[in-house]
């Protein structure tokens, strides 16, 4: 085990569809982790205040209902296919929080600081007491920043663009290339020059480029990181 002891936790950032789901739910499987994928937070924000009709442009109703909801992460409650459950207020959300209507608006929500705020408080409560694997945008940076240890993913935008547009073809959902990599290249532009917590890797973080390596040769990769401390 990472460090010869059991109160670890991992920390896994990068942009989208850079691998951060697949590799995390491995390496918590293989470590006997718990597994939180903390972008699944800022997208149940998001679908959330869709769903009440709340104009995601109104920063203060949206960092209001940030304030009110209570995620909870959880492992799968259903044999569908999910990696994990997503619940508000105890509401089974988890396959509505990929629906692309998300994908278009979840930048824009999570780079609120009010609503940030409001999500790393509940990231640190449900990551409390360690042997937890992480994953997410600013988890190395500022939600965990004395994780034992930090990985940051890449990929090119074409390569994590053509990743998404497989994922939707495989759930026989419409997709289309050319407007996943337009939304794929905004959402990098959001994500690295917000105010609060902009992407960026950790200063100790270990940056893991996953272009060209299947999901196997990448999980092996991080599992070789852990096994021996790297930091």
């Amino acid at each position: 085990m990472l460090n010869n002891h059991r109160s670890d936790i991992i920390t896994i950032d990068g942009p989208a569809a850079a691998g951060k789901s697949t590799i995390g739910e491995a390496v918590a499987e293989r470590l006997g982790y718990r597994y939180l994928d903390t972008g699944a937070m800022y997208r149940a924000v998001t679908w959330i205040a869709l769903e009440r009709g709340i104009n995601i442009r109104d920063e203060a109703a949206v960092t209001a209902l940030a304030g009110e909801i209570k995620i909870d992460i959880t492992a799968p409650t259903n044999d569908d296919g999910r990696q994990y459950t997503v619940l508000v207020d105890d509401e089974d959300v988890t396959w509505a929080l990929r629906r692309p209507e998300v994908d278009a608006d979840v930048s824009a929500v999570s780079a609120y600081p009010g609503v940030r705020t409001a999500m790393v408080a509940q990231q640190r409560r449900i990551a409390g007491g360690g042997e937890a694997v992480v994953v997410g945008r600013d988890i190395g940076t500022v939600v965990l920043p004395d994780a034992d240890l930090k990985i940051y993913l890449d990929a090119s935008a074409e390569e994590r663009s053509r990743r998404r547009y497989e994922e939707r073809r495989d759930r026989d959902e419409d997709a289309d290339y050319a407007a996943i990599l337009r939304d794929m290249r905004r959402r990098d532009r959001l994500d690295s020059s917000r105010v609060m917590a902009p992407l960026r890797p950790a200063d100790d973080a270990t940056i893991v480029d996953t272009d060209g390596l299947s999901a196997t040769e990448a999980i092996d990769a991080v599992m070789e990181m852990v096994c021996r401390g790297a930091n």
